[in-house]
């Protein structure tokens, strides 16, 4: 009777108060880790922008606007697959002002920086890439400034520009790539009718660009698509423009007209965001 007893009471059962202490769980192995999808915007909506690059696999990619100095070009640019030959040009002695670069997977023959202009080649707005059948050029041309404060100083330039893209193209054909910073025509902007004392759609602006096409080069885009409306590549970030589409054709691949045989296409690529231009895309067979 006692072992019983004992037995009874060992069991939990009984007149005794409580439930019976429950046995601790085996401990079973973790799960093996899966990477989730990858992240490819903030909470905010800012995406990405360098997949676009890679799925995009230029040969050469021109960028305007950069802003940084040579030693300042982020990590992840550097180490763009497909891209190793990478040449960039900034302002003198004006950090995160103007600037542009040039990335291509086949390394130019050579390559030059600057217009051989005193007055503009300090701002860092031209590199010039020489290859076996044509110079690419990758542009970031002034902007005349609210109130046009700067118009004089942007004719200047366009002037020399002009001039040495007459001088490249003398000796081979020429792809001019760049943020031009210049509606040409009232089809290349949302409001022209508000916008004609506006910095990018005067007269004498215009007029530049049309001496540039008279000269012998190519808007690309117009070329091919003549009527085409609403086509921008810049929106301000002010009042959601770019939802709305209220925006500037203000980006362009000009081109030799003895290149035309080659243009296959010209693509303004509006969805890819992540600044208040957009990208665009020149396809020749060269």
């Amino acid at each position: 009777m006692p072992k019983r007893g004992k037995k009874k009471e060992e069991s939990g059962s009984g007149d005794e108060a409580g439930p019976a202490p429950a046995k601790a769980p085996r401990a079973s192995p973790a799960p093996p880790y899966e990477d989730p999808p990858t992240r490819e915007a903030t909470p905010e909506g800012r995406r990405w922008t360098l997949k676009w690059v890679q799925e995009e696999a230029p040969d050469v990619l021109c960028l305007q606007e950069t802003k940084c100095a040579v030693s300042a070009v982020p990590a992840e640019i550097r180490a763009l697959p497909g891209l190793p030959h990478q040449f960039w040009s900034s302002a003198k002695d004006r950090p995160g002002y103007s600037g542009v670069g040039l990335l291509a997977r086949s390394e130019p023959l050579n390559v030059t920086y600057g217009i051989g202009d005193p007055e503009h080649d300090v701002d860092g707005r031209v590199v010039t890439a020489e290859f076996p059948s044509l110079f690419v050029v990758s542009a970031y041309v002034p902007n005349a400034g609210r109130g046009l404060v700067r118009l004089e100083p942007r004719l200047r330039f366009d002037a020399a520009f002009l001039a040495f893209l007459r001088r490249l193209d003398a000796r081979k054909p020429v792809l001019l790539c760049g943020d031009l910073n210049v509606a040409h025509a009232e089809i290349d902007l949302c409001h022209p009718r508000a916008n004609r004392a506006s910095a990018g759609f005067t007269p004498q602006e215009r007029e530049g660009f049309s001496r540039l096409l008279a000269a012998g080069f190519v808007d690309s885009f117009r070329h091919l698509y003549p009527e085409a409306r609403g086509a921008f590549t810049f929106w301000t970030y002010l009042g959601g423009a770019r939802a709305r589409n209220v925006g500037w054709r203000l980006d362009y691949a000009v081109l030799s007209r003895r290149l035309l045989g080659a243009l296959c296409d010209c693509k303004i690529r509006s969805t890819v965001p992540g600044s208040d231009h957009c990208p665009i895309t020149a396809l020749l067979a060269v």
